[in-house]
């Protein structure tokens, strides 16, 4: 529920911020939710977000990394996205 809340909000301020603001926030939003969800539990979630988002905004090398890792793990298990998107991740995530 919290995560359909908060893309909703992103989505609902896009216009403010721009199409590629918005979705970095939310390639940023999936991608730090999911390194909880299969690697540490106690990960802060908000930091990797705002650095993630912060740095996409501003570097297009950085986008293109948020892209490819978004796309990679969208339809992998955890298991699966560790081997087959880790160089695409290793950027985004620790």
């Amino acid at each position: 529920m919290m995560k359909t809340l908060m893309v909703a909000g992103v989505l609902a301020f896009g216009s403010f911020l721009g199409c590629g603001a918005v979705q970095n926030a939310v390639d940023c939003n999936g991608i730090c939710n999911r390194y909880k969800t299969c690697f540490d539990s106690n990960y802060d979630v908000g930091k990797c977000e705002s650095n993630c988002r912060d740095n996409a905004n501003s570097n297009k090398n950085y986008m293109s990394n948020v892209d490819a890792c978004n796309s990679c793990i969208d339809d992998k298990s955890c298991a699966s996205a560790t081997f087959a998107c880790g160089p695409s991740c290793a950027a985004v995530v620790p």
